[in-house]
């Protein structure tokens, strides 16, 4: 017996030495995520940059991003602040960075994978940004603005952010314009540029319907600005998920591509849905979802 007990005692032994001598896991491989204000659709809570899942919004964007990152559990995440110009520069430097932020334009899959999440929703209708008392000036007898048309007027002066894409309908529009086109600046963090439009130091801009509203209730007082509808505004077709084009960022973006999957074929889908847009999805935003979510699962990696 004594023998039987000793014996039992150094398998015991030898068995804790061996899980004392297991190597500890490795850490889980880090995906960066590339963030900028952009409310309503990314807003940064208290002004701060994102540092945990529970600090992002609740917008379209960064909304979207909270159901994401779940689905992508083999990685830790972190947020990165970055300008277009400055996320093109460290992806063309082999830095390995992800966005939900950027359009797919033909010339950035020179540095840029791709993967499409969603159909683009009514708030990314882009309108035309102008000051209450220049009203009579873009008044088309009750017409919806063409921008095709707005753009050949001399007279009138435009400013855009430096970098932003808004989508293959407008940057299309845009480009045919040349030197012609509305002259760029490059912004910083906020509301720059409606700021400069309050201020009369331009006749108009391109922007989102909602981030003129989260402007005008952030000074307070009566709506000195316009947004006026455009015939050409659903310019972007498709939200898109974007990684740097290395290795590491090619199995980024596949990570994503398989998590947007995961999202189709959830059967509580509609509960998700609820969650991500409450009381902004109407009935047919649903439908559209609904449809896209059903040819996503069906469909094997949309990636390029």
């Amino acid at each position: 017996m004594r023998r039987l007990l000793v014996r039992g005692l150094a398998v015991l032994a030898c068995a804790a030495a061996g899980a004392q001598a297991q190597p500890p896991s490795p850490p889980p491989t880090t995906l960066r995520w590339v963030v900028q204000h952009m409310p309503p659709h990314f807003s940064y809570a208290g002004g701060r940059v994102p540092q945990t899942l529970e600090d992002l919004g609740r917008g379209e964007v960064d909304g979207f991003l909270r159901l994401l990152i779940p689905r992508l559990s083999e990685y830790r995440h972190e947020f990165v602040e970055a300008s277009t110009a400055r996320f093109e520069s460290l992806a063309r430097q082999g830095e390995t960075l992800c966005s939900v932020l950027h359009v797919r334009r033909p010339e950035r899959l020179d540095w840029l994978y791709f993967t499409h999440l969603h159909p683009a929703l009514a708030s990314r209708e882009i309108h035309v940004i102008v000051h209450r008392d220049s009203k009579a000036r873009f008044e088309q007898a009750g017409q919806t603005l063409q921008l095709a048309e707005l753009l050949q007027r001399r007279e009138l002066v435009g400013l855009l952010p430096r970098d932003r894409s808004y989508g293959p309908r407008i940057d299309t529009l845009l480009q045919a314009q040349g030197a012609n086109a509305p002259k760029t600046v490059a912004t910083g963090r906020g509301m720059q540029l409606l700021a400069m439009l309050r201020a009369k130091r331009m006749d108009y801009t391109l922007e989102y319907p909602a981030a003129v509203d989260e402007f005008m209730l952030n000074l307070g007082g009566p709506p000195e600005l316009l947004k006026l509808p455009l015939a050409e505004g659903r310019s972007t077709t498709m939200a898109m998920a974007a990684c740097s084009r290395t290795p590491e960022g090619r199995r980024r973006i596949e990570a994503i591509d398989r998590a947007v999957r995961t999202l189709a074929e959830d059967p509580q889908r509609e509960r998700w849905l609820r969650e991500w847009r409450g009381t902004a999805l109407d009935e047919a935003e649903r439908r559209r979802l609904l449809r896209y979510l059903d040819e996503r699962a069906s469909a094997g990696p949309q990636i390029e």
